[in-house]
């Protein structure tokens, strides 16, 4: 059993919270709305009031929040878990997508800490959190990851290691920019596919039998027949904030990405129009109002 502390508890990281709990570990908890952490509670978990107080001691520090600004305070800001009296050795694990940039920085703080760190972004989406069935995109030092994949097989069935930390962030945005990308594409085919009078459901049937069938593809699909962009599997505005950061990330590297740069801003012109927190497959939308002139900014 090892003592781990868990930030953020939204609904990917309640689900693998408590794979931790299930598997026998002794779990502490901070998340900012103390509303999701009921059912962790109830399973047994500590629940505290700060990131400082919940990394206090323990071996393995798990952070799930949604973008840089909210991972840069709840490590560094006040009473963050990085002001902890951190456990000398102890393994700070990042697991959602964030920017190569403050990965990077992250890390150079925790060793001047004392902590290791290990990025270690995380694919599945909440079922496969649920189902303890993720697959973990590792950038690590091997003696830190080797301490850390039993308590990774809690909530992972794959543990890939792409090299030194950065390296799995490094991934996770480039094949979320490749997913932006399929969005736009599906989209821009479905919309194609109204304006020539094609059948819906046969395209749908073909497309679902074609060689660009990828799982993303016909999920993406399914949604779009649907015209169904209520029930959120992954948001637009998390899909932006990827693909923007991959494309920083690409900047960085002097590379230029023109493809990804346009599939990219159709979806910050979803955030304009207040959709981000409607399904990803909503770009349907986008791109059809485009093609009428409805397209406006939304207003303040």
């Amino acid at each position: 059993m090892a003592k781990i502390a868990f930030l953020g508890t939204g609904i990917m990281g309640v689900e693998m919270a408590h794979k931790l709990i299930d598997a026998g570990h002794d779990l502490t908890v901070y998340n900012r709305t103390g509303a999701k952490t009921q059912t962790l509670a109830a399973a047994g978990a500590s629940i505290l009031e700060s990131p400082a107080a919940a990394a206090s001691s323990a071996e393995f520090i798990f952070a799930m929040v949604a973008d840089d600004a909210a991972s840069r305070a709840i490590w560094l800001g006040p009473a963050g878990a990085a002001q902890a009296d951190l456990r000398p050795g102890a393994i700070a694990v990042e697991c959602y997508t964030l920017s190569h940039d403050w990965v990077m920085e992250l890390q150079r703080t925790l060793d001047a800490a004392g902590a290791r760190f290990a990025d270690c972004p995380v694919t599945g989406g909440p079922d496969g959190a649920r189902a303890g069935t993720l697959r973990v995109l590792a950038g690590a030092e091997p003696d830190a990851l080797a301490d850390l994949r039993p308590i990774l097989l809690a909530f992972a069935r794959e543990i890939i290691h792409f090299g030194p930390v950065g390296s799995g962030t490094c991934y996770k945005l480039i094949v979320n920019l490749i997913g932006t990308v399929q969005a736009t594409a599906l989209a821009e085919g479905l919309v194609l596919a109204e304006r020539t009078g094609l059948d819906p459901a046969t395209v749908g049937n073909a497309l679902g039998q074609s060689t660009v069938a990828s799982p993303h593809v016909l999920y993406l699909l399914q949604r779009m027949l649907a015209n169904d962009h209520e029930h959120v599997y992954f948001s637009a505005a998390l899909r932006y904030k990827d693909a923007a950061y991959a494309l920083q990330l690409a900047d960085g590297h002097d590379l230029q990405l023109p493809t990804a740069a346009a599939a990219t801003e159709l979806f910050r012109l979803a955030l304009d129009q207040g959709l981000g927190q409607k399904n990803s497959s909503i770009i349907q939308q986008v791109l059809r109002d485009l093609q009428t002139g409805q397209h406006h900014a939304k207003k303040s």
